[in-house]
């Protein structure tokens, strides 16, 4: 799966801007195109992308990518297993029509990592893998509301910056694409209130099914969850993901539940005479 989005990305990106960007999408939009798996008995391959590029892993995605291959019929309730260009993901789509995600290996890479970030200080977080490369922060004074955003788009927006400035990378030199700040939840029968910085300049309306594989990867190696453990991960919208984990030696094998809905069936025209054909690009 790594080999095809490398030529999706090399060859076809104008599919991508196409799709995602505007006319048609937008910067919050993630797109998830299906290929036929590898691995005859995986159920699907498939490959996510947003509006500046591609993803390793998309939890939220991988939900929703269930639930229209049941909307369209081409699945029934039962486990099916994703290959995605990180690894295959084991997914179970349940009778009420939730979906649980076992997402690849998941750990922390760095602990205690302090940046200099401009105009707001210190920042101090753990650098974590759980599909994609995060930098978490839980010690801050932001206030983590809807209306808050603009505020918190900036706030991580600078962190990402700094850490690329100070060449903070994920293991390999990776690229920490996503940053994501902690607090308590709104709603006491959750455990934790999130705001995920994605790739670009968006948010994550999500708890984000990757982030909060990071997280638990984090708690895990902290010794603050173990297996037999629940998390209620509450997003900036107030929904919410239960994680799971199980233990492996280099890390945590994370499960992520979660539910989603269809909202459209469209359509959409690719004309050769416009001239935003191939999407409008920020970047």
């Amino acid at each position: 799966m790594q080999d095809r989005l490398n030529l999706l990305r090399d060859e076809y990106d104008s599919f991508r801007a196409g799709v995602v960007c505007e006319p048609r999408g937008s910067e919050v939009i993630v797109g998830a195109l299906l290929c036929k798996p590898v691995d005859p008995e995986a159920t699907a391959g498939v490959i996510f992308f947003n509006d500046v590029g591609y993803l390793g892993m998309c939890g939220h995605g991988t939900i929703g990518l269930v639930t229209t291959l049941a909307h369209l019929g081409r699945i029934k309730p039962g486990k099916h297993a994703i290959e995605t260009p990180v690894g295959t993901v084991y997914t179970h789509l349940h009778d009420n029509g939730s979906v649980s995600v076992q997402n690849v290996l998941s750990y922390r890479h760095r602990s205690d990592v302090t940046v200099d970030v401009p105009a707001y200080g210190q920042i101090t977080g753990d650098v974590a893998w759980g599909g994609n490369w995060f930098m978490l922060v839980k010690d801050h004074t932001f206030d983590l509301k809807i209306e808050n955003r603009l505020n918190l788009l900036a706030i991580t927006t600078a962190i990402r910056s700094a850490l690329a400035d100070e060449g903070i990378t994920g293991k390999g030199g990776a690229l920490i694409d996503h940053v994501e700040l902690f607090a308590p939840p709104s709603n006491p029968e959750n455990s934790s209130r999130n705001f995920v910085l994605c790739p670009g300049a968006s948010f994550d309306r999500s708890p984000c099914g990757t982030g909060t594989s990071a997280k638990l990867a984090c708690m895990h190696a902290s010794g603050m969850f173990a297996p037999g453990m629940e998390w209620r991960q509450e997003g900036i919208l107030g929904s919410v993901f239960v994680g799971t984990v199980k233990e492996t030696p280099e890390g945590v094998i994370p499960t992520i539940t979660g539910q989603a809905w269809i909202t459209a069936e469209s359509t959409l025209i690719f004309d050769p005479t416009d001239p935003f054909r191939d999407g409008i690009r920020f970047e």
